[in-house]
């Protein structure tokens, strides 16, 4: 599934140049990825266009989302928004899919102030969603960089560069 959302984030960057979800599906295939996993990718997906919808950053004032009614309900939507000063505890479940690394990695971005509160919860969902236990940090950086583009969310540019490289490549000047 992680090769096809790779796939996705460095062919469709914009929403508006990726075609309809049949068309992506048919294009996905020709380029050679299995039946199963563009259709796990596009599943995936969906359930993020889904919970997204009804998600704003006005959720970190506690204010409802416009579309919270008109929206299906996704375990997002289930979540009270959280306070500023809320501490969150994951699950033993969470703790599991995500393993240290990118529960480090998402304590991180949130004190950096690059990952709202509300927005956590989301990657958090899709993150555990992935179904992969421990997460890899490199597709927990994927999973993050979905999330903003989804949102429309711009990060500083340290935090792209955070995003998108490996550490261990890294050159010391």
């Amino acid at each position: 599934m992680f090769e096809v959302l790779n796939y996705l984030c460095n062919n469709y960057w914009r929403g508006q140049t990726c075609p309809e979800i049949a068309e992506l599906e048919h294009k996905l295939n020709a380029v050679g990825f299995d039946t199963d996993q563009v259709s796990e990718a596009l599943i995936w997906l969906g359930e993020l266009t889904q919970a997204a919808s009804g998600h704003s950053l006005a959720a970190e004032t506690g204010a409802a989302p416009e579309s919270a009614s008109a929206a299906a309900p996704s375990t997002l939507a289930l979540t009270i928004a959280p306070k500023a000063n809320s501490w969150r505890i994951y699950t033993r479940s969470e703790q599991h899919r995500l393993g240290t690394q990118c529960l480090g990695f998402i304590h991180f971005l949130e004190s950096a102030g690059a990952l709202p509160l509300a927005m956590r919860e989301l990657v958090v969902d899709r993150a555990v969603a992935a179904r992969a236990a421990p997460l890899p940090l490199n597709d927990l950086k994927m999973i993050i960089k979905i999330v903003y583009r989804s949102l429309g969310y711009q990060p500083g540019p340290l935090i792209i560069d955070e995003l998108g490289s490996d550490h261990h490549e890294r050159v010391c000047h």
